[in-house]
């Protein structure tokens, strides 16, 4: 048995670890214990326990009330990572100095980013988006068709990334991707990155868009940005959507061509 003594030493150390860390633990708490909790309860994933909130609380048609009504169930009732408003905003202004034709999303999750892509659009884009979980991807068809966008600019792809790429072209008629947005495994960053360079999709000025490139982080795909030559490379900083205390950041990469 440890001894009071040595366990009273040790609590200005796990004090110290508490408070440091504090942040983790809530979110810990937030996006595993009270999900796991709610799951058991009613019997409904989260991700659907999210679209009956918004069914009952924002107005159908209305892109922004969606929006607003994700947000407020991510930030007071449970977490989801999604993209958020705060880094939306790079998101948008991207998407406005840009204006893509053809968009591929990675990580469709409940449809958030999908739905704020497609509403910066102009006529006649269309997106891709891609979603290996299919209790994620009816959820997303949702909530996309609730914020009323049909299957002509919004096309849910239920397959892994690394399937789709290489088919783009086969499959879909893609030629070129103007904007590419990730937000789906942080491993699969990378690999699907050099399946786009493969693939001869990524033209000059092609933009690619990385959520979570620090937390929870994507070193290896920062690396090979970084010092491939082949991007112009952004690192915007930000806090973890819907979280105090935990610093995030969005990679933005210009595609320069392959030399």
């Amino acid at each position: 048995m440890v001894s009071p003594a040595i366990a009273f030493a040790f609590l200005p150390l796990l004090l110290t670890l508490i408070i440091r860390y504090r942040y983790y633990f809530v979110l810990l708490y937030r996006a595993v214990l009270i999900r796991w909790v709610r799951d058991c309860l009613t019997g409904l994933i989260r991700e659907e326990r999210a679209y009956q909130y918004i069914l009952t609380h924002a107005t159908p048609g209305d892109v922004q009330s969606i929006l607003d009504t994700f947000d407020q169930w991510c930030s007071s009732v449970e977490f989801i990572s999604n993209i958020g408003p705060k880094k939306g905003k790079i998101l948008d202004r991207l998407l406005q100095e840009h204006c893509p034709i053809t968009v591929l999303e990675l990580g469709t999750h409940c449809g958030y980013s999908t739905v704020r892509i497609a509403r910066s659009l102009p006529i006649g884009a269309r997106i891709y988006s891609v979603e290996m979980d299919e209790g994620n991807a009816k959820v997303a068809e949702k909530i996309i068709r609730l914020a009323g966008f049909d299957e002509d600019m919004v096309e849910l792809i239920v397959r892994p990334s690394d399937e789709v790429i290489p088919r783009l072209r086969e499959d879909f008629g893609v030629e070129r991707l103007d904007l590419v947005f990730m937000d789906h495994w942080k491993r699969c960053y990378l690999p699907d990155l050099q399946l786009l360079e493969g693939s001869g999709l990524l033209g000059e000025g092609s933009i690619i868009l990385a959520d979570n490139v620090i937390f929870p982080g994507a070193p290896k795909f920062l690396r090979h940005a970084r010092y491939s030559g082949l991007y112009e490379v952004r690192v915007h900083r930000a806090m973890l959507e819907y979280m105090r205390g935990i610093r995030d950041g969005m990679a933005e990469l210009t595609f320069l061509g392959i030399k």
